[in-house]
């Protein structure tokens, strides 16, 4: 053999020796690191049970969404779920040999570790899906090689465990793309706003494209780097003969549409929602958001959104009564030609209340242009603008404005409502606050909620949190507990003058009713339906203070925060709106005391009921004979499944509430606060033309509060209206002007569709005619009759017959054996 040959074979034979070796050395490398690593690898099993990190979501009674909680958005899927070309895309992004490589692509590894030789660095490492599975699930995102040879080896154990299905569909689970979303679902709702099934081939290659780097090929962020990588995904697509060149030809031309789809909330409830969420973290912990619970409430769709126009409406009325205060600020007038600019001034001014941000670009004489943004400009007419005279306080306002030039000018910041008949009216940020519950009197379900005009300016929850003075409408209990001492509806108080020396009150009280004026002898029902306080007060006084708060406290009302003197009669407690909404369902009930709740059930991730409400029902003997008829065991196998048809858990077993009136005293309150809306301070309340309504307005001192509470048997509400920091409302803004149109709104839209439910008469009643003057039985001389009921034993033994009245108040309401109370003075 020639000396050059030979030379050459021995240069072949050492490099062919240095390799060997060096795989040799390799091979035993990696079986040393696998017997040091692989007693430290984790177990793969938790992966066939793996527990998705999905948020918390919360849903009305009927099942719309109310929110979602939690910093991860993901939606799991199925493999088959997930179309074939989603499938594909990824693969060719990602890992085109998925279905070959055991879990390790070698070829991969040899690029990184030639990349490696050639630079220097560290690259990507060739991963596979697999191994992206292993890093995401049980390890860190840190480059290195421990981690790396980690990856490998879980990745082998992996395949071996698991099918490539399996991990497939672990992957489009798992992985981020950005925006919150996590898992190809996610992503499609986050970006297109569908779900996956319903995307074309280039919305799936933009999504495919997003591992790699989800924040550079962000289609939100990055729309350009984004077409570039989609491309990229559809050419390897085509390579690789998952798709056609006709395909092909068609995704690339298609622009990027992608933009930020955030979760789709059925219904904005915002308080409840909140409701919801803290009382899930006290039971659950932070796990509350990760865990997957799908919490189901007792709010129905159709009154919460009546709620919420109801509150914003009856606020706004009133702010439009007092007077425009003025624009939000100021644009320079340089800018009002820049609508790129005005573009990012509206963009950091959110809409408050549906109430729309802009900047007057245009002052006409009886009209004003407003920019909106995003090139809308529209038009607010002199009908819209009228309302618009100066504020000037609380019981003032300025000269009414002859032009728009005297409301505003151009380049003022204002807000603008869109009406129900299209046009657009001038508006504000209302200063007054408001509330407004209701519930259902059988059980103490909340249906509606809404704590203030809007959560994202304010979120104090005035529903639960606002502790006011319920002024008159705290009177009915006063009048309940005067009933249960012996009185009835026609006992004769006398409404006149008096002055009260009261130790407990610091100072000589004069108290008076609203008008001024003085009725002398009146029937309760004549007073509670013109809501007097003079006769309230001697009522009170009759009674006991005492006794009237120990008989309060039976409508679960905070007696800790009651006064112990004579101004309780006037409501000078303080109470919640949602307090005070329980305490009236004991009246709509019939006399049963329920415990309010929002929470009708709570599932898992896996849909599997963990909890379910059992309130108390109101419920009388006729009532609890028919529902342990219905507690008997089912006749088929199938009959105990729980029913979920109307989002809300069967209560099984039944819980009882307590009574704690007597159905004929919560029938004859009724029937008395049936007569403050047909003839009293309620009256605005006849425009709903039903005629099972009861309630009663309140207003306190100086018109700081605005109340009312009604009901019928199926549904209770109490509405609310006052400043946050407690001052005035103005002259005439009684509970009857500012707080009983928002409780019609509500009405009106709730029991839209809703047969009138009329109040069933219990036994132990009976109704006579009575002298209108005297409360006693109508006689001969009596000019004036109407009729009253009264309970069994309680009916006026006298008759009128040209009797005259007791000026000192001396009436009809005695126990059976016919006395009348003492002299109130």
């Amino acid at each position: 053999m020639p000396q050059k040959y030979r030379r050459t074979f021995r240069v072949l034979r050492l490099l062919l020796g240095a390799m060997f070796a060096a795989l040799t050395a390799a091979l035993l490398f990696l079986v040393g690191a696998y017997l040091f690593l692989a007693p430290g690898l984790p177990a793969i099993d938790s992966l066939r049970e793996v527990r998705w990190q999905v948020p918390l979501r919360i849903y009305t009674r009927d099942g719309k969404l109310l929110a979602e909680f939690g910093e991860k958005r993901r939606e799991p899927v199925t493999f088959d779920q997930v179309p074939d070309r989603m499938v594909k895309a990824f693969l060719a992004a990602e890992d085109d040999r998925f279905f070959q490589h055991p879990g390790v692509d070698y070829q991969g590894i040899l690029r990184a570790v030639v990349h490696l030789i050639r630079t220097g660095r560290k690259g990507q490492g060739g991963s596979t899906i697999t191994m992206q599975v292993a890093r995401n699930f049980f390890l860190s995102r840190e480059k290195t090689y421990l981690r790396k040879l980690n990856e490998i080896f879980l990745a082998l154990k992996i395949e071996r465990e698991l099918s490539k299905k399996e991990i497939l569909t672990l992957y489009l689970n798992i992985i981020f793309l950005g925006h919150r979303a996590y898992g190809v679902q996610a992503a499609a709702k986050v970006y297109y706003g569908v779900g996956i099934d319903k995307l074309t081939l280039a919305q799936t290659a933009m999504i495919a494209g997003l591992p790699k780097a989800p924040s550079s090929y962000n289609p939100i962020i990055n729309p350009r780097r984004a077409l570039q990588r989609r491309n990229y995904v559809l050419g390897r697509m085509l390579k690789l003969g998952y798709i056609t060149r006709a395909e092909y030809d068609q995704a690339v031309r298609e622009p990027v549409t992608s933009r930020l789809h955030r979760q789709t909330v059925e219904l904005r409830a915002p308080y409840i929602a909140e409701m919801v969420r803290a009382e899930m973290v006290r039971r659950y912990g932070n796990n509350a958001y990760t865990a997957g619970y799908r919490v189901f409430t007792t709010i129905v769709a159709k009154r919460q959104r009546a709620a919420r126009r109801a509150l914003r409406r009856a606020l706004l009325e009133y702010d439009w009564r007092h007077g425009w205060r003025g624009p939000e600020g100021r644009v320079n007038s340089s800018l009002l030609t820049d609508r790129a600019a005005l573009d990012r001034l509206l963009a950091d001014r959110p809409e408050i209340g549906g109430l729309q941000p802009g900047v007057v670009v245009r002052v006409g004489k009886q009209d004003i242009g407003v920019y909106l943004g995003r090139q809308r400009e529209i038009t607010v007419p002199w009908k819209g603008l009228t309302w618009a005279r100066r504020y000037l306080d609380d019981n003032h306002r300025g000269p009414a404005p002859k032009t728009a030039a005297d409301i505003v000018r151009a380049g003022d910041l204002v807000r603008v409502l869109l009406m129900p008949d299209g046009s657009w009216k001038l508006a504000q940020v209302p200063a007054v606050s408001g509330a407004l519950v209701a519930l259902e009197p059988r059980d103490g379900a909340i249906v509606a909620l809404v704590g203030g005009f809007d959560y994202f300016i304010s979120k104090f929850n005035r529903v639960l949190q606002a502790e006011r003075q319920p002024g008159s409408s705290f009177k009915p209990f006063i009048y309940s507990a005067a009933l249960e001492k012996g009185y009835t509806a026609a006992s004769l108080i006398n409404d006149a003058p008096v002055v009260f020396d009261d130790p407990a009150l610091e100072a000589t009280w004069r108290p008076e009713n609203y008008t001024g004026k003085f009725y002398g002898p009146t029937r309760l029902r004549v007073a509670l339906v013109n809501s007097r306080n003079l006769v309230s007060i001697r009522l009170l006084r009759a009674i006991g203070i005492g006794y009237a708060i120990r008989y309060v406290a039976r409508f679960g009302l905070p007696v800790k925060r009651l006064p112990r003197d004579l101004s309780l009669a006037l409501g000078s407690g303080s109470v919640t709106p949602l307090e005070l909404a329980r305490a009236y369902a004991v009246f709509a009930n019939g006399g049963y005391l329920v415990t309010p709740y929002f929470l009708a059930r709570i599932d898992d991730a896996s849909g599997n009921t963990v909890w379910r409400a059992q309130p108390v029902i109101a419920c009388n003997e006729a009532c609890r004979a028919r529902l342990a008829a219905q507690s008997k065991p089912p006749a088929s196998a199938d009959a105990d499944k729980p029913s979920t048809r109307d989002g809300r858990a069967r209560q099984a077993p039944v819980k009882f509430a307590p009574r704690v009136i007597t159905p004929q005293n919560a029938w004859l309150m009724t029937s008395m606060m049936r007569d403050v809306i047909r003839f009293g301070t309620g009256r605005g309340a006849l425009r709903l033309g039903r005629g099972d309504l009861a309630g009663k307005t309140g207003t306190t001192n100086d018109q700081r509060d605005a109340w009312f509470s009604g009901f019928n048997s199926s549904l209770v509400a109490t509405a609310w209206v006052g400043f946050d920091k407690i001052r005035p409302l103005g002259e005439r803004e009684t509970g009857g002007r500012a707080a009983l149109p928002m409780w019609v709104y509500f009405m009106g839209s709730a029991l839209r569709g809703v047969p009138e439910q009329p109040f069933e008469q219990p036994p132990g009643l009976v109704t006579v005619r009575i002298d209108a003057e005297t409360g006693l039985l109508a006689g001969e001389g009596s000019r004036k009759v109407v009729f009253e009921t009264f309970r069994v034993g309680r009916v006026p033994r006298q008759t009128a017959a040209g009797k005259t009245p007791d000026p000192h108040g001396n009436g009809s309401g005695g126990d059976s054996g016919g006395k009348t109370p003492g002299p109130l003075f």
